[in-house]
């Protein structure tokens, strides 16, 4: 083993199919390099499995830069790993020690499927959005939208709360596997701002009741969302949210 490498003892998750019963497998892993990202990791680990002929593990990922918000792993016990504002592609295993065991499950929800191992069907997220999480006013090209007058607060606020990237760590950190988190980022992201009106009066409404659709469930006021949030999205953005439900129906 090269100096400063790593063993490790990894516990993964497999799972055929959302119909078949999972379990822990356990593989041992050897001279990792603590620079390699968790994501590099189980490529390493992928392609022993490969070589002895067996199935390598399912994972989602993509942009691996923190932006699309696929590699959703539940490691150790957490959303994305022991780190706080980071997702699973940008963890690095000089996260861990040498001799370590790492657990690593997909997200338990419901609403969320196991589509095999370590993936989960998320697509209720979509489902979401598509009820309301968009505008329908044409604010002409971008030089047009940008002369729009929006309060540097509001702007502010509008722009953390569209940080949001989707992944549902939120919903698999919650004891109730609650979307508010998640919904009322995308809420929020339109309610301040001005090119958002025309659907305001109804976006909450729709939008909250296909996530009770999906099977998500209620708030547990924890805070646990927030702070597994690999984007820090604020508990406020579920405050406004609640203050547009009600508007919308006592407009209505």
């Amino acid at each position: 083993m090269s100096q400063g490498n790593m063993n490790l003892t990894l516990k993964v998750w497999r799972q055929k199919n959302s119909k078949t019963n999972g379990q822990l497998v356990t593989y041992q892993l050897k001279d990792i390099s603590p620079d390699m990202s968790f994501l590099e990791m189980f490529d390493v680990l992928n392609e022993q499995l490969i070589v002895k002929g067996e199935e390598p593990v399912a994972f989602d990922h993509d942009c691996r830069e923190g932006i699309c918000g696929m590699c959703s792993m539940f490691i150790n016990g957490r959303p994305h790993g022991p780190k706080s504002k980071v997702t699973t592609c940008q963890l690095h295993m000089r996260s861990f020690k040498d001799g370590d065991t790492i657990v690593v499950e997909p997200w338990r929800a419901a609403a969320f499927p196991v589509i095999k191992d370590l993936t989960v069907d998320r697509s209720a997220f979509d489902r979401i959005i598509a009820k309301g999480g968009y505008i329908s006013v044409n604010t002409g090209n971008a030089q047009d939208a940008n002369n729009l007058p929006i309060p540097k607060p509001d702007a502010d606020a509008a722009f953390s709360a569209a940080a949001c990237i989707g992944c549902g760590a939120c919903v698999a950190t919650c004891k109730n596997s609650s979307a508010m988190l998640f919904v009322s980022a995308k809420i929020s992201q339109l309610a301040l701002l001005p090119q958002g009106q025309v659907e305001r009066t109804t976006r909450a409404k729709s939008m909250v009741a296909q996530m009770d659709e999906e099977g998500f469930g209620n708030c547990s006021n924890t805070g646990a969302c927030e702070v597994e949030c690999p984007k820090g999205i604020s508990l406020e953005n579920i405050a406004r949210m609640n203050r547009e439900f009600f508007a919308a129906n006592i407009k209505e």
